[in-house]
């Protein structure tokens, strides 16, 4: 874990987008306690998160993009533009201007998906692959624990000072981001010109890799299978603090900042897990423990949802690491952000079919049904991925021979002449 910290471009870039991401984290907890206090609807707090993963549908034009141009000033103008987006919900005083707070997370869903796609990148320009699970998980680490306080600071700014107050925080947050890649000097890969008269080949590039490496494919699929429910919880979690324990909706600010305790804690061991288990296993317990916490969010007691909390927060740093490190070091350079645009639209479209499912469903089936539901397909995807994991392929690891100098290796497994073309 020590590895990437020893270099302060990473150190800089870790405290911009840690801050980054606690903004976004007091944003969209407020955006979904927000609908609800403006309309009394769980679908309609459900469906904020509905808006957040609907621009992943167009992932692969932002993979696309971010493996055409330099990602440095990709992802600083992209940061601009979000704090832009964001500061529009100063325009929202009651429930006529509720389309804006979706309008808003379309927005802030889209620019995630940009700056995913350019940050894997950016990473593996910047420390190779040897320091990539290490860095991933020091990411997610410190980006959890600061959800630890940003959901209570949302909620808080929001029941205090009412939603715009968030926004500004927010605003603040992504110039933070901004100062950080100002600072921080890479030099990156001058950018391949894609041919004449191949854009969807070149588009659909990412989805081809995926397909050509078994671990990368089945990690992908079952994930996927799994996300098919997953969003379920994204509207049942407002019936579990309503119905359930009888809590306001700011209460599910409670619960973001157990999770986040937990993605912390669990952070600082991913990096070793990985080592030891492989990417597919620990997703396999990702997958396993989103599962444990669903069914944990059944029951009327606070402790065991506070468990299930735990639970989502260990799955998602788990998940995230595996996912994000497996397809950083088994894919060239040249190719990162389109395979990290095409694993994120394979796994979060069905997650976000599933939050528009379970939009619907929540009025008409008992939320504890649909958490059920979870249970057991996380049970079965968790179960092939134990058991059963793809094997690694060999990989000749990229070396950093000087600060953003990078000597690529293609997956040996995967490689081709085409490849080293």
């Amino acid at each position: 874990m020590k590895g990437p910290l020893r270099d302060p471009r990473f150190r800089r870039l870790l405290a911009g987008q840690s801050l980054s991401g606690f903004g976004d984290t007091a944003l969209y907890l407020a955006l979904g306690v927000w609908a609800k206090e403006l309309t009394g609807s769980n679908a309609a707090a459900g469906g904020v998160f509905l808006a957040l993963g609907v621009p992943t549908v167009l992932s692969p034009f932002a993979g696309q993009l971010s493996d055409r141009v330099r990602r440095r000033p990709l992802m600083i103008v992209t940061n601009a533009l979000a704090a832009v987006v964001v500061l529009g919900l100063l325009a929202v005083h009651d429930r006529r201007q509720l389309w804006l707070l979706y309008a808003v997370a379309f927005g802030y869903g889209l620019a995630a998906s940009v700056l995913s796609s350019a940050g894997a990148g950016l990473r593996k320009s910047l420390l190779g692959d040897e320091q990539a699970a290490a860095a991933n998980a020091l990411l997610q680490s410190v980006t959890q624990a600061l959800r630890v306080v940003a959901p209570l600071v949302g909620t808080g700014l929001f029941v205090a000072f009412g939603g715009g107050a968030v926004a500004v925080l927010d605003a603040v947050t992504f110039a933070a981001a901004i100062a950080a890649l100002l600072s921080v000097r890479v030099d990156e890969q001058q950018p391949e010109a894609r041919p004449r008269g191949s854009f969807g080949a070149d588009l659909t590039a990412g989805f081809r890799h995926i397909r050509s490496v078994p671990l990368l494919f089945q990690i992908t699929v079952v994930t996927a299978c799994a996300f098919g429910v997953i969003g379920l919880n994204e509207t049942a979690i407002f019936a579990v603090v309503d119905q359930g324990l009888h809590r306001p909706p700011s209460f599910f600010g409670v619960l973001n900042s157990v999770q986040g305790v937990a993605s912390a804690l669990g952070g600082l061991a991913t990096a070793a897990l990985m080592r030891r288990l492989g990417p597919a296993r620990v997703a396999g317990f990702a997958l396993a423990a989103f599962g444990a916490a669903a069914a944990a969010f059944t029951s009327h007691s606070l402790s065991l949802c506070l468990v299930g909390a735990v639970g989502d927060g260990l799955g998602l740093v788990w998940l995230v690491v595996a996912l994000g490190t497996a397809a950083q070091v088994h894919t060239p350079g040249r190719l990162q952000g389109r395979v990290n645009s095409a694993w994120m639209m394979l796994v979060v479209t069905p997650q976000t079919a599933s939050i528009a499912a379970g939009t619907s469903l929540v009025a008409v089936v008992d939320y504890r049904l649909m958490l059920l539901a979870i249970t057991s397909v996380m049970a079965a995807c968790a179960t092939l991925l134990l058991l059963r994991p793809a094997p690694t392929p060999a990989t000749a690891p990229t070396r950093v021979a000087a600060p953003g100098t990078v000597f690529e290796q293609v997956p040996a497994a995967t490689a081709t002449p085409r490849d080293r073309t």
